[in-house]
């Protein structure tokens, strides 16, 4: 399609020089490209379960758009939701939930936005997990504060050094984000470490950001909120939604659990920006708490099962290494063996060995000498991609 001609160039606002992306859609679209011309690409980059939403999910869906949940609801949701997510994350996270503490919202990335909109000033200081999710930095700087990484170490188990963390707290911090299980690493905070880390806060007038997105992914021991520890539940934030844990990415359906006078104003920037969240989704989202979780132990049983795939294969691959991720559904190997940089590294494994995987250095500076693998696709399809770069490996290393 010809662009119109205009005589008016767009002249974009400063801040969208300072907007990140999420690397796994463009490299997937690359790989989508690379199908179109006939090659065979194996899919390890987007994050995302290769499960079909399970079939009481579905429905539940099916049977509130045919029952009439298809208007408007709520800005912070529909009441039966805001109570299912109340009762499920006081229940797992030991505290006491109200309903008017819970906002539902399209996804997980809102509460993110929502969060660092509403606490977050000009020129505050934002601490947050680098390597990590890479829409934390990008949304921090979007909005002019200062990101404060702190990085996540290969020899802790991809956790960080709390003394790193309190060395970095200061009169501007506004905000902390934690992240576990962690995407990109896999690496899971224990107990002791959230306990290091509420300590090395202490009673600051700091909020903490905890997105426990992979919560119910975890391979090894259980997990702990830093919203369980006495002193934290007024002063952090809880991410957590449907998308990974039941399969549920496409039907956009996340919440945020926080104090009431917060959810407040979280709810007013839902009402600005999205209105509400679809109906019919949340109804879903009420059978997917209440109802069978059978599903979600036969998804963290196989993903467990492709991890000890992936990472035993992978530390016999020469010039890779490859500790055993915790929880989500990543493995994140280091390759500095190779003497490749991150990037060429996963460019050539798409273009030129046909398994599409993500630089470290998307996910922030310090993932240089990694690479992130998905196991969110099949054991016939993980042992085809790793085939594949034995025989890559063979031939260029």
């Amino acid at each position: 399609m010809v662009p119109a001609e205009t005589s008016h160039p767009l002249k974009l606002a400063k801040r969208m020089q300072r907007l990140g992306t999420e690397t796994a859609f463009e490299v997937l679209a690359r790989a989508r490209a690379l199908e179109a011309q006939g090659r065979d690409i194996v899919h390890l980059e987007i994050g995302e379960p290769d499960f079909d939403t399970p079939g009481n999910i579905v429905e539940a869906g099916v049977d509130a758009l045919r029952g009439g949940w298809t208007h408007y609801g709520p800005s912070p949701g529909l009441p039966a939701l805001r109570e299912a997510v109340a009762e499920d994350v006081g229940r797992t996270r030991h505290v006491r939930v109200e309903p008017e503490e819970v906002v539902i919202v399209p996804g997980g990335k809102p509460i993110i936005f929502f969060t660092i909109l509403a606490l977050v000033e000009e020129g505050d200081e934002v601490i947050y997990p680098n390597p990590g999710f890479p829409i934390y930095e990008s949304m921090i700087e979007f909005l002019d504060a200062r990101a404060i990484p702190i990085r996540l170490r290969e020899e802790r188990a991809f956790g960080f050094d709390v003394n790193d963390l309190a060395s970095r707290i200061s009169d501007r911090t506004k905000l902390i984000i934690l992240n576990s299980p962690h995407n990109p690493t896999g690496g899971v905070l224990s107990e002791k470490d959230i306990r290091a880390i509420a300590k090395a806060i202490g009673d600051r007038d700091i909020m903490v950001l905890s997105d426990e997105i992979y919560s119910r992914l975890i391979f090894e021991g259980e997990h702990f909120s830093i919203m369980s520890i006495p002193g934290f539940r007024d002063r952090t934030i809880l991410l957590d939604g449907f998308s990974k844990t039941y399969a549920m990415t496409g039907w956009r359906l996340g919440y945020g659990v926080m104090r009431p006078d917060l959810a407040t104003q979280v709810s007013r920037l839902m009402t600005n920006s999205n209105s509400c969240t679809a109906s019919f989704t949340q109804m879903a989202g009420v059978e997917a708490l209440h109802g069978d979780q059978s599903s979600v132990e036969r998804m963290r049983q196989e993903f467990l099962r492709r991890r000890d795939v992936m990472v035993n294969a992978l530390n016999g691959i020469k010039g890779f290494r490859c500790q055993k991720p915790g929880g989500a559904f990543y493995v994140f190997p280091n390759i500095e063996d190779t003497g490749w940089t991150s990037k060429k590294l996963a460019d050539a494994l798409l273009e030129e060995a046909g398994v599409a995987c993500l630089s470290g250095t998307a996910f922030g500076n310090f993932g240089e000498g990694y690479i992130r693998f998905s196991i969110a696709n099949s054991i016939q399809n993980i042992e085809k991609a790793l085939e594949r770069i034995r025989q890559w490996t063979g031939t260029q290393l």
